[in-house]
């Protein structure tokens, strides 16, 4: 199937937060892989259903979530390592202070509700619009406001953290936190 070069472009371009986004829902780099592989093959095969002159990163982000949600029901019942000894195993102790900082933010990421979480990233992280990720999420956008307030506030509270100058360089972070008001 042959896309019109625009459109590839613009499918290719959001690959790296499709890929971000991924991480923060599924917390694996492979299933990440997975899920932006399928959400961009599924995408293809529906681009008839894509309106020109729309967001087309909505328009995967929303494939993207949809996909997995459903795998997620599907999956839900399956037990994996549910003490996490078998994890525990599997990391190792990070070297650098940036790393640490970084493992402390993923853990308290982590302890964010999905709902919270994945509103925080698709604004914080991703640059979408409150509108977009509303969109994005199928919800009114003063809950992905409400939602992304409280997930920073939150994450804030989780890292003891005052200002985005306590946390670090990263731009990414630094975005997330900063609209918290704990500048």
């Amino acid at each position: 199937m042959a896309l019109e070069p625009s459109v590839r472009e613009a499918m290719l371009s959001a690959v790296p937060s499709l890929r971000a986004f991924a991480i923060s829902l599924s917390g694996n780099v492979d299933r990440a892989d997975d899920l932006v592989q399928e959400t961009l093959l599924r995408a293809m095969a529906n681009i008839d259903s894509f309106q020109p002159g729309t967001n087309m990163s909505a328009w995967l982000f929303t494939i993207l979530r949809n996909l997995f949600r459903s795998e997620y029901r599907k999956r839900r019942r399956e037990v994996e390592d549910s003490d996490g000894s078998y994890a525990d195993t599997l990391t190792s102790h990070p070297e650098q202070h940036g790393r640490i900082e970084f493992e402390e933010f993923r853990k308290a990421l982590s302890q964010l509700p999905p709902d919270q979480r994945e509103a925080l990233i698709l604004v914080g992280a991703s640059g979408f619009s409150y509108e977009e990720a509303a969109g994005i999420c199928e919800c009114a956008v003063g809950t992905i406001k409400s939602r992304v307030n409280r997930a920073r506030t939150r994450l804030s509270e989780l890292l003891a953290i005052n200002s985005a100058d306590e946390f670090g360089p990263d731009q990414s972070t630094r975005a997330v936190l900063s609209a918290s008001g704990r500048r």
